[in-house]
């Protein structure tokens, strides 16, 4: 029988890691909380039609590495590998967007088929951020200002931001027959994925991280040359904002993403401490992407924060204990099980929030107080018979070097209320 594992490049989140993961994830949702972003809660798997129009059919997320399959009503669908299409198809489907304006966010696996590599898996997770019916630069510069608090909160100091603008489809357009003319010039100082791109999508070519080719793209005519008025306008009262607020940016003129939909604004937050991985964040504006699905103009911007990559680099060492049981009771012999369940119970009622772990599966009294210090836990309560037979509960100190006690039952609500950290 073959070995038994998971999935190449999917991996499983353990419970002594899950704690790190609900820390950062709580403090993102209370800072988009702070900002007034709702949660969408959007399915896993939608038709591969929707990522193919949106992301479009020659990125290297639709060609390469989407994890599509046929129903068993011969419907092609897709594990979603990000979070902006469904969340439109959501919009459009429940008439969010009509006369609306709306601030979400969604959290939660993504999947793309691409070589396994620290930073870079074939599930990954994500916290997307989007905002819909606002054209003005002041979204898109909320939005950063947004992941600014967000690094502080975290402690994640060494990353740095990068700001673009890809202007309109029209002037993209007219930027791309000069990319085209330009690197068919230099066909000979391509590599394969760039040849490709120069038939597909040459603005691409813009990000390759070949070495051999920086040269020649760093001599390739910039987008900021064929910026149409109104996006440059924009890009500038975005950067004047930035600056009043004091957020630092660098203006790259080869940031270009790598999803069709995006136009204007475009920006990712990097770090030197991933290694080749450096974005923990990117996004933009996608003012079409509402309209390429039928409904009316929408404007839209968005970004998607990468969580595994933020795990890395977060400082954990203020990861509060909470997912640790506060009291571990131990019940000795038989006649204690009900009644010690049952004094659980009343403390969960009376004591908001209190963790208890009640002892099952036997065992002896050693055994018992070993699996209560290694369960974390603040207190040991001990019900045996003779406790059951006085109404009372012998308290051990798991932390501290104070004597066991015993109390009446009914005096135990108030002492763990008084003496309990939280």
């Amino acid at each position: 029988m073959a070995k038994l594992q998971a999935i190449r490049g999917m991996h499983d989140i353990l419970m002594q890691d899950t704690p790190y993961w609900q820390y950062v994830e709580d403090i993102i949702k209370n800072i988009l909380s702070q900002y007034g972003y709702q949660e969408i809660r959007i399915p896993i798997v939608e038709k591969t039609e929707l990522f193919a129009r949106s992301i479009g059919d020659e990125t290297d997320i639709v060609s390469k590495e989407m994890y599509s399959f046929d129903d068993r009503n011969k419907t092609n669908i897709t594990l979603r590998p990000e979070g902006t299409a469904g969340c439109v198809r959501a919009g459009i489907e429940h008439g969010l967007f009509h006369n609306q304006t709306q601030r979400l966010w969604y959290i939660g696996p993504m999947f793309r088929h691409e070589r396994p590599q620290k930073g870079r898996q074939r599930q990954f997770h994500q916290i997307g951020v989007e905002a819909f019916g606002l054209k003005g630069p002041d979204i898109d510069a909320e939005l950063i200002i947004l992941c600014a608090r967000i690094w502080k909160a975290l402690k994640i100091n060494n990353v740095r931001l990068e700001i673009n603008s890809l202007g309109t489809s029209k002037s993209r357009s007219v930027y791309r027959k000069k990319l085209i003319d330009y690197f068919s010039a230099n066909k000979d100082q391509l590599d394969d994925d760039s040849l490709v791109r120069l038939e597909q999508n040459p603005l691409r070519i813009l990000d390759s991280k070949n070495p051999d080719m920086q040269s020649l793209i760093n001599a390739a005519p910039t987008m900021s040359d064929h910026l149409d008025s109104e996006s440059a306008d924009h890009f500038t009262e975005l950067k004047e904002i930035l600056d009043t607020i004091g957020i630092d940016y660098d203006v790259n003129a080869r940031l270009v993403r790598g999803l069709d939909y995006y136009g204007k604004t475009v920006f990712e937050w990097i770090t030197e401490d991933l290694g080749a991985q450096g974005t923990i964040c990117a996004g933009g504006r996608n003012d079409t992407l509402v309209e390429q699905h039928g409904a009316p103009p929408t404007p839209a911007v968005g970004f998607a924060i990468g969580l595994e990559r933020l795990l890395e680099l977060g400082d954990f060492d203020t990861v509060p204990g909470n997912h640790l049981p506060q009291i571990y009771m131990i019940l000795e012999g038989e006649k204690t099980i009900e009644h010690g369940l049952k004094l659980a119970e009343k403390l969960r009622d009376q004591i908001k929030d209190i963790r208890i772990m009640t002892h099952c599966g036997g065992g002896s009294l050693k055994n018992q107080f070993k699996k209560a210090d290694k369960s974390g836990a603040q207190f040991a309560l001990v019900l045996g018979e003779d406790e059951l037979e006085q109404e009372t509960v012998s308290i051990k100190f798991l932390r501290s070097d104070k004597p066991q006690t015993t109390i009446p039952w009914i005096e135990l609500t108030n002492f763990l209320s008084n003496n309990l950290s939280i």
